[in-house]
């Protein structure tokens, strides 16, 4: 049995060991921040100028939000798209998790299992299909249209009903007893009960359609409908020769995701200690 002393010490090397790793792993995003704020010229001296003794951080990022390809109008799609989808897919997931987990039925095993059954096919399997879908009903180069690609996961119902069946089944017997209905318990006392979950699920959501590149560059044709992926694509081969605009490009798309996770990362641990302990 190792002493408390030896524990001690062993618990002050890995949080050492932990500490330089974050720090490397941080160095890349604090590199790209420094450059946001030089001037052009700075940008490669050696050895890095961590600090700018010339700053040109105003310059750049208005350059990157009302200049010739305006950040603001890419920004306010991508956060429409992400927030409409993320809340449409909270709702659809926690309903149909709720269903397959407390709501018994005829084949509801059997259904739940060709649910998951749609999750092992590729999703590069369906674009055509779902292009020519969309095409053919109008959806195509549409917000709309992307909102519904995403508001349907396999996933998230998958994850959610592992938490909704952690519900002991008294509380919903007792809800019945007392007359309310599927509704009301699912309103009242389940949805309730797991809303670390479901927070961390709108958590991922959101990230995953922030980021998603591949539906936006099928779905989307009219320059003013692209997403910020598609933004900073087209803006990097216009700006290529000038990395300080595109570090303020990178800057500006992955600060409302920090910005989600440390708001949401209580939630988030929440959820993972509520995985862990089920009745």
């Amino acid at each position: 049995m190792p002493t408390s002393r030896e524990f001690r010490w062993s618990r002050t090397v890995v949080t050492l060991f932990m500490f330089a790793g974050s720090i490397l792993f941080l160095l890349p995003f604090v590199w790209m921040l420094v450059t946001s704020f030089k001037m052009e010229t700075d940008v490669f001296t050696y050895p890095i100028q961590w600090i700018p003794k010339k700053w040109n951080a105003v310059a750049n990022y208005k350059e990157v939000w009302f200049g010739g390809y305006p950040f603001y109008l890419y920004y306010w799609n991508s956060i429409k798209i992400s927030v409409l989808t993320t809340l449409t897919s909270c709702t659809v997931s926690a309903l149909a998790a709720y269903g397959f987990s407390k709501i018994k039925f005829a084949a509801s095993s059997w259904l739940f299992m060709i649910v998951l059954v749609t999750y092992m096919i590729p999703g590069q399997a369906i674009l055509i299909p779902q292009f020519i879908l969309y095409r053919n009903i109008g959806l195509f180069d549409s917000h709309f249209g992307m909102i519904i690609l995403g508001s349907f996961s396999v996933l998230g119902t998958f994850m959610l009903r592992q938490f909704f069946m952690g519900i002991h089944q008294d509380y919903i017997e007792s809800a019945k007893m007392d007359g309310a209905g599927h509704g009301r318990i699912f309103r009242s006392i389940a949805l309730p009960l797991v809303k670390p979950a479901v927070a961390t699920y709108a958590i991922l959501r959101f990230i995953w359609t922030w980021n998603d590149y591949q539906n936006p560059l099928i779905f989307l044709r009219t320059d003013k409908l692209f997403t910020l992926p598609l933004a900073m694509q087209k803006f990097t081969s216009l700006s290529g020769e000038f990395y300080s605009l595109i570090m303020a490009a990178a800057v500006s798309a992955i600060l409302p995701l920090l910005i989600v996770f440390i708001i949401g990362q209580k939630n988030v641990i929440a959820g993972i200690a509520m995985g862990g302990v089920k009745g």
